[in-house]
């Protein structure tokens, strides 16, 4: 299986479809980040605190993994010199068509998140990274890759998937039922049978990786990043939000040299 490939495919079927993660910022919160009122997600909920970000004003800001729209407009209007780099061109397509609609500058790159080799090295002053290393198999590759094209000082401020949520049956899931199921770290190649595959998806939906905390903090401490700040986030509905968030949010410096 061509995981990088059947995403990407799979990502282009979701902005038909629209998922919430394909649909454009509006026009309204366009101007209203150049006035200086904005706020971007990195999860369902929860707005990232102002805080984590540098002065955008001509900050190099690379939006990895994050078409659709959203994040990169918002901080192309606060100022920032914003890059969007994603695997789905029909992602790109949408932040393409909102910089047209509101007079934006956004440079657009198709690609694969573990690979920024388009990029040199010590290119940005900031990578946003949205939930979206679910898609791939490995995400220690998107860690490194991170770590080498961002400036010494800079930041990443990523959010992920709590693997948790990969515990539980899905099938009973969708009824609230929270039964334990499946080993961590989950994998749709290796966690699911063929035949429940099939019962549960549809054979053009996107493959998922449940990553371990391992993998998704250490991974990022491998690579070299010191990380300064951490939070959760919850879904907006569904089983598991009665009791635990889904999401964490993480925003890590690279160290100056």
């Amino acid at each position: 299986m061509d995981i990088i490939s059947h995403n990407r495919t799979a990502w282009d079927r979701e902005v038909d479809q629209g998922n919430e993660w394909t649909i454009p910022v509006s026009a309204e919160k366009v101007a209203a980040a150049r006035q200086g009122e904005w706020e971007i997600y990195l999860s369902e909920l929860k707005p990232v605190p102002r805080a984590w970000f540098p002065d955008l004003k001509g900050a190099e800001v690379l939006c990895l993994a994050s078409g659709g729209g959203q994040q990169g407009p918002i901080l192309a209007a606060a100022g920032a010199r914003v890059t969007v780099f994603d695997n789905s061109s029909k992602q790109l397509a949408r932040d393409r068509w909102v910089a047209e609609r509101d007079g934006l500058e956004i440079t657009t790159v198709q690609g694969d998140m573990a690979d920024l080799s388009t990029f040199k090295a010590e290119t940005f002053d900031l990578i946003v990274h949205p939930p979206s290393n679910l898609f791939v198999a490995d995400v220690r590759p998107v860690w490194r890759e991170a770590f080498r094209v961002l400036r010494p000082g800079g930041s990443l401020l990523a959010g992920f998937v709590n693997p948790v949520d990969f515990l539980f049956d899905e099938k009973l899931l969708d009824e609230g039922i929270l039964q334990v199921r499946h080993a961590l770290p989950y994998s749709d190649l290796n966690s699911l049978t063929a035949e429940e595959r099939q019962q549960l998806y549809d054979p053009e939906d996107t493959w998922v990786f449940g990553h371990s905390l391992e993998d998704q903090i250490g991974g990022q401490l491998e690579a070299g990043f010191v990380i300064t700040g951490f939070y959760e986030s919850y879904r907006a509905d569904g089983a598991i939000g009665k009791y635990m968030p889904s999401y964490i949010v993480t925003r890590a410096h690279k160290p100056k040299a």
